[in-house]
């Protein structure tokens, strides 16, 4: 079997993208998505997702984490599935789609994906960190020079030694004006620092507000792979209205061949 595939990136975090409404990739087979997702012996990337059909939506999103498993929300995954989508000629400007965690809606202009999240009404803010979920868990941490801090180190040993085996995604933080933080992060399933973490600067968005360090409903993060923004509104303890916003990016197109 020969099946076509898209890379995509948004902000360096990187997809294989494929056109799955016809059912026929292997989708139960774990070794095989790692396989593809492999950066030496595959085509490479931080996971996989397939664009589905679905019954009354646009389309409906499967994400695999690049250790080949079924996974929770990826907000950089989503904005691309749906730039994805406008280039199939499924949707135009605007998305209404299903991912594991809810429904989603979305805009598009030009590369720039506007996604909506889930709202967030649950943080555990304790001292040092906060823990929320975005449609994928995350510990949010402040440190005070990100750019020397090991990332990969510290990540790991937060993922396994406070998560355990269902892990978190471990956020590490540094504050640069009222609006603006710059974010690196180590995301469990690729077990690694990624470029970019859509769910992840959403967290972080979300948790320095709550914990006042910033005033401001939209929030501008930087990581490694560019820029991304977050708005939301806050009623009572409820953030809603939760926004993600930044480029999608198709790189190139390929066929694999399934021995």
């Amino acid at each position: 079997m020969v099946f076509e595939f898209y890379k995509y990136q948004g902000t360096g975090n990187d997809f294989i993208l494929v056109d799955n409404r016809e059912a026929v990739f292997r989708t139960s087979d774990v070794h095989f998505v790692r396989e593809l997702c492999d950066r030496r012996f595959g085509i490479g990337a931080d996971g996989l997702i397939l664009l589905e059909h679905h019954p009354e939506l646009d389309f409906k999103m499967v994400y695999y984490n690049s250790d080949g498993n079924l996974s929770s929300m990826c907000g950089n995954g989503g904005r691309c599935l749906v730039h994805f989508a406008q280039f199939l000629g499924i949707v135009k400007d605007r998305a209404v789609f299903e991912a594991v965690d809810g429904l989603h809606q979305a805009t598009i202009n030009h590369k720039v994906v506007s996604l909506q999240m889930k709202e967030v009404s649950r943080l555990l803010v304790q001292e040092g960190h906060v823990f929320l979920d975005t449609g994928s868990p995350h510990h949010v941490q402040m440190v005070s020079y990100l750019d020397g801090f090991d990332v990969y180190g510290e990540g790991k040993r937060l993922r396994n030694e406070l998560y355990g085996d269902a892990g978190a995604n471990i956020n590490f933080v540094e504050q640069l004006s009222e609006d603006t933080f710059k974010v690196r992060t180590y995301e469990r399933g690729v077990e690694n620092e990624t470029l970019s973490c859509g769910t992840g600067v959403t967290a972080v968005a979300i948790a320095m507000h709550q914990i006042g360090k910033t005033k401001s409903h939209n929030i501008y993060l930087k990581t490694l792979g560019g820029d991304l923004e977050v708005s939301f509104q806050k009623e009572a303890t409820v953030y809603t209205n939760v926004f993600l916003i930044g480029p999608a990016v198709q790189v190139f197109k390929g066929n694999w061949s399934c021995g």
